[in-house]
């Protein structure tokens, strides 16, 4: 063996053993890596608590709903005639009969002066035809034809005093009339609207339910409505009318509702959020809703329990459990199951937990919870 080939030799077994050497210490660190990591122990998670707390509601049905007129008419012409006087301004309240329009009815009035002669001559033929039969005069044929003429009289008369009345557009009812249409001397043809003419004390809110209300819905029940046009008022009222069918293509069932408007606030056609309230009182455990992480699988909460740690330590861990939800009131929610009354439950921080994490309760965070929260003034 030459020099050269014994010089490559040690060179190589050199290399060999710098690697040796290199692939020991990196195997000895990723080693205490791994224990490090099986033995590390994350801290705790903080997050704020609750007690679920048993409750009575009232159950409430909410849905969205339009008002509409107690009554409403578009009051029109029933006959043609130029306007001769407009008797109201647009906006303001009329009384059942008060005259609206006036159109044109001189000419039925000539001709009415005309039936009237003739209705006189033909009672005082009558009347003498009457006279005549007593002494046996005249024939029963000539009275009973005295009779129909005289009557025949009247009833042209009062046909053009019908055509004449008709010519004075009236009020049907009491009701705020709208905008008006017309304008003094206008020609109205037959069937012209006039105005809009509304009864809105008291007034309907019309609204949709589920099938499933049925159970509980009753007429009579009472209702509580809100706008935003008029967001710090509310109005109590009652179911009138349940509708005999269900809608067969979304299943719900029309509602109608009569409520109080003495101030004539509320205006037919208004958007309005409608509360129907059960007589009853239900049990019911109710958490804060930021407790609640909500999922397409599944809504779930954690809830507190106590557990001994490998320091032999008690430490808090939170479980991840599942529920089913029920009504919701302003920050709170309804449990349906899933969960006990007593129990504590992560309040807020669920979002960062997994189940059986250690946490630390840090309730000077909690958020104020409310049944009907109102925004803050500034």
């Amino acid at each position: 063996m030459t020099t050269k080939t014994k010089l490559w030799i040690a060179v190589g077994l050199g290399l060999v053993a710098v690697v040796g050497v290199l692939v020991g210490v990196k195997a000895m660190q990723i080693g205490t890596m791994i224990k490090a990591g099986k033995a590390f122990v994350p801290p705790p998670e903080a997050v704020t608590s609750v007690q679920v707390e048993a409750a009575r509601w009232q159950p409430i049905q909410s849905a969205s709903g339009t008002l509409v007129a107690f009554r409403g008419v578009t009051v029109g012409s029933e006959l043609p005639g130029a306007i001769r006087e407009v008797s109201f301004d647009s906006g303001t309240s009329v009384k059942k009969g008060a005259v609206l329009v006036r159109l044109d009815s001189s000419t039925e009035e000539a001709q009415l002066a005309a039936a009237r002669a003739d209705e006189n001559l033909a009672r005082l033929n009558y009347e003498r035809a009457v006279e005549v039969r007593k002494g046996q005069a005249n024939t029963p044929a000539d009275l009973d034809a005295a009779d129909a003429r005289y009557k025949q009289a009247q009833a042209a008369a009062n046909t053009l005093k019908t055509t004449i009345d008709k010519k004075s557009i009236r009020a049907p009812f009491d009701g705020r009339i709208a905008i008006r249409q017309v304008e003094l001397g206008q020609v109205l043809a037959a069937g012209a609207p006039v105005a809009s003419l509304q009864s809105v004390t008291p007034i309907y809110v019309e609204f949709s339910l589920p099938q499933q209300a049925l159970a509980r819905l009753k007429v009579g029940q009472p209702v509580r409505l809100n706008t935003d046009t008029f967001p710090a008022s509310t109005w109590d009222g009652k179911v009138s009318t349940i509708n005999t069918e269900v809608d067969i293509a979304t299943r719900n069932v029309r509602v109608r509702a009569t409520i109080p408007n003495d101030d004539g606030r509320l205006r037919p056609g208004m958007f309005a959020n409608v509360e129907v309230i059960s007589p009853e009182q239900l049990p019911v455990l109710i958490v804060p809703a930021t407790a609640v992480i909500f999922a397409p699988y599944g809504d779930s909460i954690f809830v507190l329990e106590k557990k001994t740690g490998p320091d032999g330590k008690e430490e808090l861990t939170a479980q991840q459990r599942f529920v089913r939800l029920g009504e919701r009131r302003g920050d709170l929610v309804a449990v349906v199951s899933g969960l006990k009354a007593g129990e504590t439950v992560v309040s807020s921080g669920a979002f960062k937990l997994r189940s059986g994490a250690a946490v630390v309760i840090k309730n000077d965070m909690a958020p104020d919870v409310q049944a009907n929260p109102k925004p803050a003034e500034n």
